[in-house]
């Protein structure tokens, strides 16, 4: 598979030197990217990070409103111990750090050791995974559910609640809120490949779908010949409308985000028809996404997230933000 790139080592750091010229807001040293305002005097910080790959998550959502900073991998391998240090320090202000990632083993251990080492220099810190994805494991397991699309949901509550000078257990218990009432399922089309990598991730026939796969590759619930997008959109969303919610409410915030190859055009026809089979069943839809939000390189496919609202999310969720990726 063709890709734009000079040599699949200096991919990601290339890709990171990019980015920051692009966006003076951000600052990056070595394989973290911070605000350039943080760590924010008096409040709390809210650090994510992961593999590369998923572009916009992680450094696409680091500004006002929502992260102060992240820690990268190598595309789809998680940050080290040093950026995930790195990255906590550098939005540590006195008041604590939240750490916000996604559930994958790689980055649960690097996180988790930079946290204990950080105990050592006063730096008070609290976890929150992302555990949003339904294909992954059922109700009764659902704290073994990957981390995929609805963990931009928790960035932003997080980052709104940082922002209002809660203190790192509030701001920890609304970012778990968040997690916790967000659902979602994806379906891929066509596999991505890693830079330098022989072959793809996976494979599908020309007319196969995979329902449920992960970001990575990761098996789904079924592989069938492809379907409509309406077909697609009413099992995609019956699936997470039935997935049990503590809290759940008529209120919620939908996002339809692309894998990275699949395009606008092809998404706004399956919002089109999750926003209708919404108003039809009685919810309202806040602040609906529609986008590439977290992407697994030129996967083709597409995911949908439900956020269940209640007062205080629906607030937090229409908070002022700003970065690259998400402004409200």
């Amino acid at each position: 598979m063709k890709k734009i790139m000079n040599a699949p080592d200096r991919f990601v750091d290339e890709m990171l030197d990019g980015l920051v010229a692009a966006h003076p807001s951000l600052i990056r040293s070595g394989r973290v990217v911070r605000a350039a305002h943080a760590p924010r005097q008096g409040r709390v910080g809210v650090v994510s990070g992961g593999g590369s790959g998923h572009l916009p998550l992680f450094t696409g959502y680091v500004g006002r409103g929502l992260l102060d900073a992240c820690a990268i991998g190598d595309v789809f391998a998680g940050p080290s111990v040093d950026a995930c240090q790195a990255a906590i320090k550098a939005a540590d202000s006195g008041r604590g750090v939240l750490r916000l990632y996604g559930n994958y083993g790689g980055d649960r251990m690097n996180f988790d050791l930079a946290g204990e080492l950080l105990e050592e220099d006063g730096i008070q810190t609290t976890t929150v995974l992302g555990t949003d994805d339904i294909a992954s494991a059922g109700p009764d397991e659902a704290h073994k559910r990957r981390g995929v699309a609805g963990i931009v949901y928790a960035y932003k509550i997080a980052g709104a609640a940082a922002g209002k000078d809660l203190d790192l257990d509030a701001v920890t218990a609304l970012a778990q809120r968040a997690v916790s009432r967000c659902r979602t399922i994806g379906v891929a089309l066509a596999p991505c490949q890693i830079p330098g990598a022989a072959g793809p991730t996976f494979t599908l026939g020309p007319d196969e779908i995979e329902l449920g796969m992960g970001i990575h590759g990761e098996p789904g619930i079924w592989r069938d010949r492809l379907k409509s997008a309406d077909a697609l959109a009413d099992e995609m969303l019956d699936r997470l409308l039935a997935d049990p919610v503590e809290g759940a409410s008529k209120r919620v915030s939908v996002l339809v985000n692309s894998l990275g190859a699949t395009p606008l055009e092809e998404l706004f026809i399956v919002y089109r028809r999750i926003a209708a089979t919404l108003s039809e069943r009685g919810f309202s839809i806040v602040r609906p996404l529609v986008g590439p939000m977290v992407t697994s390189m030129e996967m083709a496919g597409m995911s949908v997230s439900l956020l269940h609202l209640d007062d205080e999310l629906e607030a937090l969720l229409g908070a002022p933000a700003d970065c690259p990726f998400w402004r409200v």
